[in-house]
């Protein structure tokens, strides 16, 4: 319990950014056409932000399921390479159950959290830090979702610009420390721009999918990292 309570502890702040955020994903979910009860199963059976606000968009645009299910691995397929750095931060008693349930609350905050504690971690701290920002985040979803049936239109139009400037929080500070990072950005950008202009029959969830691919690839080729940086940041 002590362990669990820490996690809790350490969650909160966590739990209080993410309420802010869904609140914006749940005023877009009703203005994409959803009901206030389907966005808050959305954020009960998914934790990812980049990845609820694209799906919601692809549902709402009526795009396939492969389309769907293509540009979901592309989004969260980052949650992967975070959940091996974290198998080897767990504690010898993360058997195959908990590693499977904690799966499921893997994020990048959460992830920032567990990986910087000093010993390795143990599922209690785990599923306290996780339940948190769990809450908050449906909770959050529940309160957007619901005022979007009721605020003016000019001003959940207002809300919802927070979400976007959370995306924006994440790749600029990156992007003004790397040169790398801020091409690869830059490539991605215009590698959409230009697929919307030149190929307008092709769907918006396709084209972040090639953008996000190419603008990778590209990065890869021109900007990769140095062998000994990368054993550095192992080491570390």
């Amino acid at each position: 319990m002590h362990l669990f309570r820490r996690g809790m502890r350490d969650g909160i702040s966590i739990a209080l950014g993410y309420l802010s955020v869904s609140f914006s994903f749940g005023i877009l979910s009703v203005q994409s056409g959803l009901t206030v009860w389907q966005a808050v199963l959305i954020s009960l059976t998914n934790l990812t932000s980049a990845g609820q606000v694209a799906g919601v968009g692809l549902i709402a645009s009526q795009s396939s399921m492969l389309e769907l299910f293509m540009a979901e691995v592309i989004i969260n397929i980052r949650y992967s390479l975070m959940s091996l750095v974290l198998s080897q931060k767990a504690d010898s008693s993360f058997r195959v159950p908990h590693r499977l349930l904690a799966s499921f609350g893997i994020t990048d905050e959460i992830f920032a959290v567990a990986s910087i504690q000093k010993e390795p971690v143990k599922p209690a701290y785990w599923y306290g830090l996780m339940i948190m920002p769990f809450f908050g985040w449906t909770i959050g979803t529940w309160f957007g979702a619901a005022a979007g049936t009721i605020l003016p239109v000019q001003i959940t139009n207002a809300l919802g610009i927070a979400l976007y400037g959370m995306f924006l929080a994440i790749i600029l500070p990156p992007a003004r420390k790397s040169k790398a990072i801020l091409a690869v950005i830059s490539m991605a950008a215009l590698i959409s721009v230009l697929l919307h202009v030149t190929l307008k029959s092709l769907s918006g969830g396709f084209i972040m999918i090639i953008a996000a691919l190419s603008a990778s690839i590209l990065g890869a080729i021109f900007f990769p990292i140095p062998e000994d940086q990368v054993v550095q940041e192992a080491e570390t």
